[in-house]
């Protein structure tokens, strides 16, 4: 049977639509997990409450796109899948299982009976949240250096793994500014201000690091006319960070002006963080081993899966938007009684 689109460009497709999904978890179960690691640092449950409360409609959902992720690398990329996983066996399932009681922290929370045990499970959230992003970063690490062995690779992962957790912990922290208020919304400008120049100083680490990766990234970034395509992605990333460095130092604003502009800033940086790592590694989907057309499902299969990708890609749109609408504004509580 002939596929209804061209062989060559259905894994484009797909690794087009898996990038767009790990993309979309990165930054909104960013923010969620980045208010989870900042939930320790504020003494006052009130205030832990209407933190919980600024996610408690979104951030389940915003898992929705991790299942995306994954399920497209599993069905269209099923050589990349088994090569990826097998070397991030033990992270994932790390991740997993604090993603796991993150979940059943949350749920618990709702219905303590007294506040020595919503305490209890505040911390669980925490722990939930800090090492499901630390997970992920560890993962990050090991991708970019194509998951080499060594002491310095090794570190490199670490060094990955608090990046991502701090950059969890900014976006979180925007995320707060935009949805809450009063003393809580100061105290979350004050980690803004904090997190925002170690994130600047992990983007600039991974960035210098992977054209060592590899000569061919190295001349995809530094050569002719790569240097003049790819340069606008390190340029606008320097003027964000430091547009965002001066917005919030003016914040807060009179009558809660531009309160938004830091989650989108933020959202922003990570575009162009993933859009500088797409560019580095396009077309391999395992760094300088597998290509997306190496690693591919038979185009039959594309076509058959792009057909329920087309389905599905859109509800999920159509429902994260909506919970947006539904519960827009400012956090108020959050109970299920």
């Amino acid at each position: 049977m002939t596929p209804f689109l061209p062989g060559d460009w259905l894994p484009m497709i797909f690794a087009g639509l898996m990038a767009v999904a790990i993309l979309a978890y990165v930054v909104l179960d960013g923010f969620d997990l980045g208010v989870g690691i900042l939930l320790e640092t504020v003494a006052e449950e009130h205030e832990r409450d209407r933190m919980i409360a600024a996610i408690g409609p979104f951030w389940d959902a915003n898992e929705t796109w991790l299942v995306l992720g994954v399920g497209l690398l599993l069905v269209a990329f099923p050589v990349a899948h088994g090569v990826i996983l097998t070397a991030l066996y033990m992270p994932v399932a790390i991740m997993l299982v604090a993603l796991t009681l993150r979940g059943v922290a949350f749920e618990f929370r709702a219905k303590a009976r007294d506040a020595a045990h919503k305490r209890r499970w505040d911390r669980w959230f925490f722990a939930g949240s800090l090492i499901s992003a630390l997970a992920q970063g560890w993962m990050l690490g090991r991708y970019v250096l194509g998951f080499a062995e060594g002491w310095a690779a090794l570190g490199f992962a670490v060094m990955a793994a608090i990046g991502l957790a701090i950059a969890y912990a900014f976006i979180g922290a925007c995320w707060l500014i935009w949805r809450t208020e009063g003393a809580l919304q100061a105290h979350a400008i004050a980690w803004a201000r904090h997190a925002l120049w170690p994130v600047a100083l992990g983007i600039l680490l991974v960035s210098a690091v992977t054209p060592l990766v590899s000569a061919r990234i190295a001349a995809r970034w530094f050569d002719w006319p790569g240097i003049v395509m790819l340069a606008p992605l390190p340029i606008l990333t320097a003027l964000l960070v430091f547009g965002l460095a001066r917005l919030l130092a003016r914040m807060p604003l009179a009558e809660d002006a531009w309160h938004d502009i830091p989650f989108w800033g933020g959202t922003g940086l990570f575009v162009l963080f993933f859009a500088g790592l797409a560019s580095s590694f396009f077309p391999y989907v395992v760094p300088e081993r597998l290509t997306i057309w190496e690693s591919a499902s038979a185009p039959e299969s594309l076509s058959i899966i792009l057909a329920g990708a087309i389905f599905v890609l859109p509800v999920i749109v159509l429902y994260t938007v909506f919970a947006w609408r539904v519960f827009g504004g400012k956090a108020r509580d959050l109970t299920y009684y």
